[in-house]
């Protein structure tokens, strides 16, 4: 946690993210707080001992906070017991990106990227689609992560794993030129799209869970059916409303990781292929960099139960060079 120390005794302050809060009594019948604050570096429990709103204020997860307190060890972890804590307010001038594990673009870089590259297509179709589709989302594309837990659940997560597909799709192309480049990107634009409605996520670009639709839906069907209501609104043919719509419901490959259908066709199979190659090298980097060189990993469930080794010879802290 990126607290500074504030005097000789001990006590720190700064600002930070309450990810979790909950009202106690304590073995005395006194009331207090119990709270999980955290910042981009990492999350420390905290408790506030004989808790007042009148005077303390109330407080819900994913509120910005300042706090002041000190920290010491219980059971074998850093504790906060807080003195003063306060609500943020716009003067205060807190970067998001201080509190939450954020991409290393702004989401306007990686948007305005996407969109250029949409309104070069020659495809008046797929142009007319893809920069429409974008347009109406881009508030919440400007933030929102790619996953609830695993890969690029980060603030502006989905953009930067739309963006490397986009840029490795455009690589497969120069080696195969019979791939239908602007169709192959254009899928690639809007595998995601849904997760939009799949995920609860607040403007701080944290994902709080699942949403009704998402758990009975998935993005993959919401998204085709998106693709689906567009092109009818902008009457763009069936065929290619089709051929995105089955690009979005069989970029998971199988059945068994959520595929409606597997691909069916070039550009298909190799959108399908890059978003696992692209999510597994982040989980794969995110596993590596938690240990030190030389050691392995524990195992990963998400990467078929694996452990992975830390060899060394690259430096894991560089990131995805995308500009």
């Amino acid at each position: 946690m990126n607290f500074k120390t504030i005097d000789d005794n001990g006590r720190v302050e700064g600002f930070c993210i309450v990810k979790s809060v909950e009202k106690k009594t304590s073995s005395k019948g006194d009331v207090y707080l119990d709270l999980m604050l955290g910042d981009c570096t990492g999350e420390i429990n905290a408790k506030l001992w004989r808790y007042v709103p009148s005077e303390h204020g109330e407080y819900n997860a994913q509120d910005i906070v300042k706090v002041r307190g000190t920290i010491s060890a219980y059971n074998g972890a850093d504790q906060l017991r807080i003195e003063r804590i306060r609500t943020s307010y716009e003067g205060d001038n807190v970067n998001i990106a201080d509190l939450v594990r954020s991409v290393n673009y702004t989401g306007e870089q990686m948007f305005d990227e996407l969109f250029s590259l949409a309104e070069g297509f020659s495809d008046n179709e797929l142009k007319t689609i893809v920069t429409a589709i974008l347009s109406d989302n881009k508030e919440k594309l400007l933030y929102f992560p790619a996953a609830f837990k695993l890969h690029h659940a980060v603030r502006g997560g989905l953009l930067m794993h739309t963006l490397s597909i986009v840029r490795l799709c455009e690589s497969v192309c120069g080696i195969y030129p019979f791939v239908d480049r602007e169709l192959l990107i254009s899928g690639a634009i809007l595998h995601d799209i849904s997760k939009l409605e799949e995920f609860d996520v607040g403007e701080l670009g944290i994902a709080e869970g699942y949403t009704v639709e998402g758990n009975l839906l998935g993005h993959l069907a919401m998204g085709a059916t998106k693709v689906d209501e567009y092109a009818k609104k902008l009457f763009i043919s069936r065929k290619t409303s089709v051929l995105l719509q089955h690009m979005i419901l069989s970029h998971h490959g199988e059945p068994e990781f959520g595929a409606a259908v597997r691909p069916m066709f070039i550009e298909a199979e190799i959108l399908s292929e890059l978003d696992l190659l692209d999510s597994r090298i982040y989980e794969m980097r995110e596993a590596v960099s938690s240990v030190r060189g030389g050691e392995f990993s524990s195992r990963l469930w998400a990467l078929d139960n694996r452990k992975l080794y830390n060899h060394e010879r690259k430096n894991l802290e560089e990131d995805t060079k995308l500009f």
